[in-house]
């Protein structure tokens, strides 16, 4: 066994392959689902943070669920105070509701703005695109050297992310190479328009219960409009397994909060 720069020992004399390295004697992949040893995000306990991205050359789409504090409505719950961040400006627009039993008019209350809830639901969502974005850099010697792929995906033991590239976006990346963050080994997120839907408390039909429940979607301003009706929201009901793909099913009825962020 012969090693290069794609490979590292660790403190236990375990050599790491880089996927790169790992594949290079593969001739034809179709098919390929690389899973990371953990999520990149380092969160709190009891804090739910989950993401799921498509790229092509750039971001196509993605969509985060997030929530304060997980419980069983059986059980006793601790729900964790949302600790302030940096926030962008925001918009905000309303559409039909659904208030999951509460008489709240699907409005978000005073308090999220005031507590830093909306400023943190802003940093999961930038630390999400960070993560997507760097794993989609990673990909790029395993897309140029493997054009017999038909889909990709990257995720990891945790649950917490999952980026998925299909073969017309596989093919887009090797026809239009990405664009770099200057900053960082990942690839430059572009200007985004996205939309979020929050409730204080939201019960799944399994007795799970979220509180500060909170879903963005997530699309690139220049095409947003192009790609897919902004108004649809169907491609959300299959982001997350169950009981999540429920709970973004639910966050959707209720009021539409709209926010832009710029490139980074």
């Amino acid at each position: 066994m012969t090693t290069d720069d794609d490979t590292e020992p660790d403190q236990a004399g375990v050599t790491h392959h880089s996927p790169t390295q790992v594949l290079k004697n593969f001739n034809e992949i179709r098919f390929l689902r690389i899973e990371l040893p953990s999520g990149e995000l380092g969160i709190d306990d009891g804090v739910l943070l989950k993401w799921r991205a498509d790229f092509g050359s750039t971001l196509d789409n993605c969509v985060i669920l997030g929530a304060a504090s997980v419980f069983s409505n059986n059980k006793n719950s601790y729900v964790m105070e949302e600790t302030d961040a940096i926030c962008t400006t925001t918009t905000t627009t309303t559409t039909t509701t659904n208030n999951n039993g509460v008489d709240d008019n699907g409005s978000i209350p005073e308090s999220f703005y005031t507590n830093g809830g909306l400023k943190l639901r802003v940093v999961w969502t930038i630390s999400s695109l960070i993560a997507a974005s760097a794993r989609h850099y990673l990909l790029q010697p395993i897309i140029a050297e493997h054009k017999t792929l038909d889909s990709l995906v990257l995720t990891d033991a945790d649950g917490q992310g999952v980026l998925c590239m299909n073969r017309e976006q596989l093919e887009e990346l090797r026809v239009k190479p990405l664009s770099a963050s200057s900053a960082s080994k990942r690839t430059l997120v572009p200007a985004l328009n996205m939309r979020l839907w929050y409730a204080p408390q939201l019960e799944l039909p399994d007795g799970v219960v979220l509180k500060g429940a909170t879903l963005v979607a997530i699309r690139p301003s220049d095409h947003a409009a192009t790609k897919k009706d902004v108004t649809d929201v169907s491609w959300l009901s299959t982001a997350f397994e169950e009981p999540y793909g429920t709970a973004a099913k639910m966050l959707v009825k209720r009021r539409t909060y709209c926010l832009e962020m710029n490139s980074f």
